[in-house]
């Protein structure tokens, strides 16, 4: 993780919007949710800051309390292959560097001024270990990114320019007007010319 992040005073609103969501979400226990939160290391991250960067080693789990972040790698001419997009109530992490504690691959920045909660690989693999309903909860996520990045790999490999911007509309409509064009086009692995083409045709069909 990058170094250069500051640690926050305690933000009481942060760590009560995640226990929120872990009532919603989970059937954990008033008493687990609360050990889980002590654990968490809460952060304020900037617009374009980096949480990692290629070649580091990806130490923590990522909640996003608000804002956005982006998991991307770099081109050799500066441009980037956008993974994923990840909004509030969202994990994000480099999953091989993760697993493995190996260099990452690819980056992890804030798309906008983001709030965030960070859970360190050995604190985390404690909770899964002692929490069986957090472990239950954790294989559910894990299992519904997988069938999300099949689907997202078979459209971009192939679907038409047209159909994967009209797939993205679709399935992300909330991100269109958080998003600059160059990372929507990015995301859709194709040209910022492409996409203003398939924009401007749209909006003359309608």
């Amino acid at each position: 993780m990058c170094v250069a992040l500051s640690l926050l005073n305690f933000d009481l609103s942060m760590i009560d919007d995640f226990k929120d969501y872990l009532r919603l979400q989970t059937d954990l226990s008033e008493e687990d949710i609360q050990h889980i939160c002590g654990l968490a290391i809460q952060r304020k991250i900037r617009r374009n800051e980096f949480l990692l960067r290629e070649g580091e080693v990806c130490r923590h789990k990522i909640f996003i309390v608000k804002g956005m972040l982006r998991t991307f790698g770099m081109t050799p001419d500066g441009g980037e292959h956008i993974l994923q997009f990840s909004t509030e109530e969202n994990w994000t992490l480099d999953v091989e560097s993760y697993d493995n504690q190996t260099p990452a691959r690819c980056n992890i920045s804030a798309v906008e001024p983001s709030e965030v909660l960070l859970w360190a690989k050995a604190d985390f693999q404690n909770l899964l270990a002692t929490l069986p309903q957090l472990k239950y909860f954790s294989e559910l996520l894990i299992a519904r990114n997988i069938y999300s990045s099949r689907q997202r790999m078979l459209t971009i490999l192939s679907a038409s320019p047209e159909e994967k911007y009209e797939d993205f509309v679709n399935y992300y409509p909330g991100l269109l007007s958080r998003l600059p064009l160059r990372m929507i086009a990015g995301y859709l692995g194709i040209s910022l010319k492409t996409l203003n083409r398939v924009r401007h045709a749209q909006l003359v069909r309608h």
